[in-house]
């Protein structure tokens, strides 16, 4: 346990360092903009790590649920609980976030330090992963889009869609079927299937959000296209003398 603790102080070194040189090369950009390149980088990283180990390396989390932790799945939940803690750090210290984001940081930390501490059920853990980070980047590109003025346009539109299609997909379909798998498996232990209700349920409520964000997304589409059908049902466009 002793090299574990170890790696996961060395993580949270090398990202809270990589944040501050960002903070020092871009003086110019606020310390949210910093962080959340820091949490693009690491949605990026722990996307294709976890993919190698779902689609690669196996086992199939569907099929091996509560297996032995492997050195490579050990690796990404360590690389990532040091991200979740350094980030976790940020938010409470700059008061950006709401309770359902810290609730969502402090279940990973601790569902990460239960799985390595078990030494077992490092597969669903790297598969909630996958899960929890494949929508990260598309969040953070709609935040930099807004930042830079590009949010209303058809790149903003296009990234509105993707997210909302692949957080269904992902963290509601298919995370439900992980979820059922979980729970019908007699090999993980219980506090390991108490803790992905626990994730799956803060889904949910992060569902709730997307769905009403969606609700005005959409109401805002149907204005639009209204306003420029309205001049043209009129005889304004279009009009020959």
């Amino acid at each position: 346990m002793a090299p574990l603790v170890v790696f996961a102080l060395l993580c949270l070194c090398c990202w809270a360092s990589f944040y501050f040189l960002l903070c020092a090369v871009n003086g110019s950009r606020s310390h949210e903009w910093n962080c959340r390149l820091v949490t693009l980088v690491h949605g990026i990283v722990a996307v294709c790590i976890t993919a190698y180990i779902g689609y690669v390396d196996g086992p199939w989390p569907f099929t091996h649920p509560g297996t032995k932790n492997t050195p490579l799945q050990i690796s990404a939940l360590v690389v990532s609980l040091g991200y979740f803690i350094f980030d976790m750090a940020w938010c409470v210290y700059f008061r950006t976030e709401g309770p359902v984001m810290l609730a969502h940081h402090t279940m990973s930390i601790l569902g990460i330090l239960l799985t390595l501490w078990l030494g077992e059920s490092g597969i669903e853990s790297c598969a909630v992963l996958f899960g929890s980070e494949v929508t990260n980047p598309l969040l953070q590109t709609r935040w930099f889009l807004k930042q830079t003025g590009r949010y209303e346009t058809a790149l903003g539109d296009a990234v509105d869609v993707l997210f909302v299609l692949l957080f269904v997909v992902m963290r509601i379909f298919v995370g439900g079927t992980m979820l059922y798998c979980e729970l019908i498996s007699p090999r993980p232990r219980f506090f390991i299937k108490c803790g992905g209700v626990a994730m799956y349920a803060l889904s949910w409520a992060f569902m709730v959000d997307i769905a009403r964000f969606a609700v005005r997304k959409s109401t805002s589409w149907h204005r639009q296209r209204v306003r420029k059908e309205v001049p043209a049902a009129n005889g304004h466009d279009g009009k020959m003398d």
